[in-house]
């Protein structure tokens, strides 16, 4: 038996084929673009990126290879996409948190239903991560596309309704559609969906563990695989990474190292913070607390292209400037910031630039920012009524090297915990695929723990300190950045 796994990034899409013991027989993947039409909008063409990537991979992944016996999707998340009634796309997805276009409708809705009521009904209070407002931003400034509207689709259920014909989503990536789902009744809020997207047909609601269908024949044509093959309802891609990287047990807590940097902590009930994303898991009646960074490996490519250094040389550098990156102090807002902020107009802040600092300093600083991002959202995980000590698991890309999962152990004095495949939302999917066919139950017999990145104490007082002055740097830098974002959007007028 073979199981097939596809996850739909933010900047490539990855596949895997996976045998019933977890070994990885197929791994493969594709850059894609990703579209910035004004400052604070981020899109993607469902054609031309999701399901072309999907028959690109399916293609490359099935070449010799028999036929998988189930298949499992992710993608980025929360999305809105809307379509129509046959699911094709009527203007490219609205991303997830870091599209900051519907501020205004942020604060409308948060005023119109009462910030303390979103908080206890959905879990989490309005953001640019959430998905209602973005539906009112639609109504408002595309009208004729909203009106068009049959289907409301994300990144994984797009994929489903192209697979199976079927209209679902699962709840974890309902959960992320505030305020329009209930988080304790684990259902939509039918009366806030309804204020907040009039005459809209909500998805039908699956666990990410279930069945959303079976591949059509269509779908078969157009891919490849073969009709009647079951299909996971699928689920956000953070949420398929924790999966494979066995984050089950309340207090683990998934670190996922990529163009935007993912925390995803287990938890045994809701945790209702007002910097925090509280959701409902990837198990039936499960729940998760959640942060994400606006940018994170965004700034490290940023820097690469800044430079012509290429990503080797620039990890070989910072590896010889020692902690607090001879005096440089990054605050990582290049794009704003998610959690625990929630501030689209915050911006990125580099403190003590001297003419004796240079890339290597640079770099290490901005992987020393990241980590501070990183500890200040742990504690407010904390904060929240985690633990004060949490597992860390390390997944995604930047694992890669060793450097920035020691800096981080480093600045949080948290060990953390590295799996034998730490790209593995794909792995999750497939493994999702086997567990919904009843051909495996538990993911750290496919993916153990290799490693251990353990904190350096001697570099921890150092740590402390710089973590202080991060701490205050937003605060005393706040109203600057939100005059230089509305220049920003005056130069871009």
């Amino acid at each position: 038996m073979t199981f097939l796994g596809i996850d739909i990034g933010t900047s490539s899409s990855k596949g895997v084929l996976v045998d019933a013991d977890g070994t990885v027989v197929g791994r493969a993947d594709v850059e894609h673009a990703t579209s910035f039409p004004h400052p604070g909008w981020v899109e993607h063409d469902a054609e031309a990126v999701w399901w072309s990537d999907v028959r690109a991979l399916v293609r490359e992944l099935l070449e010799g290879r028999d036929q998988p016996d189930a298949v499992g999707v992710s993608g980025i998340g929360p999305v809105l996409l809307p379509a129509d009634g046959q699911g094709r796309p009527l203007r490219p997805a609205i991303l997830y948190g870091v599209d900051t276009r519907a501020t205004a409708e942020i604060a409308e809705l948060t005023d119109e239903l009462g910030a303390d009521a979103i908080l206890r009904r959905a879990g989490t209070p309005l953001s640019s991560q959430a998905v209602g407002p973005k539906w009112r931003w639609l109504a408002r400034h595309e009208p004729d596309v909203y009106d068009a509207t049959r289907l409301f689709l994300m990144a994984s259920s797009f994929l489903v309704h192209r697979l199976t014909g079927e209209y679902v989503l699962d709840h974890h990536s309902a959960s992320q559609c505030d305020p329009m789902y209930d988080l304790d009744a684990a259902d939509w809020a039918h009366d806030w969906a309804g204020t907040v997207a009039p005459g809209l047909a909500l998805p039908r609601l699956l666990w990410p563990t279930e069945i959303a269908g079976t591949v059509t024949a269509d779908a078969a044509a157009a891919t490849g695989l073969r009709a009647g093959t079951p299909v996971t309802v699928g689920t956000v891609d953070a949420w398929a990474e924790s999966v494979s990287a066995g984050v089950r047990d309340p207090g683990d807590t998934m670190v996922m190292y990529g163009t935007t940097m993912f925390l995803v902590q287990v938890t045994d009930a809701p945790a209702r913070h007002r910097n925090l994303w509280s959701t409902r898991g990837v198990a039936a009646g499960s729940f998760t607390t959640a942060a994400g960074m606006a940018t994170s490996g965004a700034i490290t490519a940023w820097l690469r292209d800044l430079t012509g250094r290429g990503y080797d040389e620039l990890v070989e550098a910072a590896a010889d400037v020692p902690a607090g990156s001879r005096g440089l102090l990054l605050l990582p807002y290049f794009a704003g910031e998610r959690t625990p902020i929630f501030d689209p107009d915050a911006r990125g802040v580099v403190v003590g630039l001297t003419t004796a600092h240079g890339r290597a300093e640079l770099y290490r600083a901005a992987l020393e920012g990241i980590a501070h991002g990183v500890r200040h959202n742990l504690e407010v995980f904390a904060d929240a009524g985690g633990p004060a000590s949490p597992r860390l698991v390390a997944v995604g890309g930047g694992t890669r090297g060793g450097l920035w999962t020691r800096i981080v152990s480093d600045v949080t004095g948290l060990p953390q915990d590295v799996p034998a495949d730490t790209t593995g939302a794909a792995l999750g999917d497939a493994f999702l695929a086997a567990a919904a066919v009843g051909a495996a139950d538990d993911v750290r017999a496919w993916n153990p723990v290799v490693d251990t990145v353990e904190p350096d104490p001697g570099a921890r007082a150092l740590h402390d300190e710089f973590h202080r002055h991060y701490r205050g740097l937003y605060p005393a830098t706040a109203d600057t950045a939100h005059f230089l974002a509305e220049a920003q959007r005056r130069a871009d007028r």
